[in-house]
């Protein structure tokens, strides 16, 4: 196995040998750690209760690191389609986990001619190298070819509803369209069912999982301090944007948008329209942004209800003031090579996904 794992304690601490290295900050020096290297294209993680996590890779395989550093593939996975920007995506641990063992991941799903972004669920064995009982419960209408734009972080509401994000899958116009969950965040209830109070439930011709629509590629998403869901998406050329999510809202891809096609042209009917919301931050030119997280200040304090955000393209990590949404600094080093995913610990360190180094690394005070 490529796989190469550091020792875990409880607290999430790092034992291995593995050299650490330092990332300048508005705060000083910040260590930053490799905790996992090797993978191949990683795309999202999660952490257990007792110290363990899990590691999605693109290609369809799913690793679980124990509090020990003992590393298992796990097995019994849905069948996830790889083309392009799909395949194995984000995984999701539910806070009752300890209780039902449940476990969420989100996949590009074969579906006829084309794929679609489905979410499944299984319960994770004792010894934690196979997913049990899985099932299919939500896969978005069928329709679309292509490889690109699936979206698909997930996201555990305060309610314990699900909230599923997809992108447009390559198709702008659909995401207007209520009737398609192209461009769309959909929200469910554990079991796939729909939820009474979602916005479109009994309208004609709307879908009644969508909670949102008029968006891009939505590849981060979150909750804030408030339990308020979040999310970022990829613009085309500029226009990247960080977007409150407002039930029922319409986000306006692509009628309107900051950035513009990458021949120059604009895109839509400008950067305004009444009835569609506006992005509470956007980056021109665009930073390519993936996985986000808010976080809590346990560890630097002055971070406090911030939003981290990180960029594909500039290899780097995006820090937003929580209050205002202005970018306050990006934290950059030889570590943050397309930061896909990024995550706070239980212990207030925060972890990150570099896809450019295959590897896993913790941020902790130097």
């Amino acid at each position: 196995m490529r796989t190469r794992i550091c020792a875990t304690l409880l607290a999430l601490a790092c034992l291995s040998p593995l050299a650490s290295a330092a990332m300048d900050s508005s705060l000083g020096a910040i260590e930053v750690a490799p905790v996992v290297t090797g993978l191949n294209e990683p795309w999202g993680f999660a952490f257990l209760p007792g110290g363990g996590f899990l590691v999605t890779e693109r290609a369809g395989r799913l690793q679980h690191v124990g509090a020990d550093g003992s590393v298992k593939q796990v097995s019994g996975l849905p069948d996830v389609h790889v083309e392009g920007q799909g395949g194995l995506l984000d995984v999701m641990v539910p806070r009752d986990f300890a209780e039902t063992r449940e476990v969420f991941l989100s996949y590009a799903k074969k579906q006829g001619g084309g794929a679609g972004t489905a979410l499944a669920v299984g319960r994770l064995s004792q010894a934690g190298d196979r997913l049990e009982d899985v099932k299919v419960i939500f896969e978005m209408a069928p329709g679309s070819d292509g490889g690109r734009h699936f979206g698909s972080r997930i996201v555990e509401g305060r309610d314990g509803h699900l909230f599923l994000t997809i992108g447009d899958r390559g198709t702008g116009p659909q995401a207007q369209n209520t009737a398609s969950h192209n461009g769309s965040v959909v929200r469910i209830n554990r079991d796939g069912s729909v939820p009474a109070d979602n916005p479109f439930v009994g309208q004609e011709n709307a879908l009644p999982e969508i909670w949102s629509y008029g968006h891009r590629n939505p590849q981060g998403a979150g909750l804030d301090g408030a339990g308020q869901l979040w999310v970022v998406e990829h613009g085309a050329k500029g226009g990247d944007e960080v977007n409150r999510v407002k039930k029922g809202a319409n986000f306006g891809w692509p009628v309107i948008s900051y950035g513009t096609h990458y021949s120059g042209q604009q895109i839509g009917e400008g950067t305004q329209k009444p009835g569609m919301a506006q992005p509470a931050h956007y980056w021109d030119p665009s930073i390519a942004p993936s996985g986000m997280t808010f976080y809590s200040g346990r560890l630097w304090p002055e971070w406090k209800g911030d939003l981290l955000v990180g960029s594909l393209k500039f290899d780097m990590i995006s820090r937003l003031d929580g209050d205002t949404m202005k970018e306050e600094e990006r934290l950059k080093s030889p570590e943050t090579a397309r930061v896909r995913d990024i995550r706070e610990a239980p212990d207030g360190t925060i972890w990150f996904l570099a896809v450019g180094k295959g590897t896993l690394y913790r941020m902790s005070p130097r």
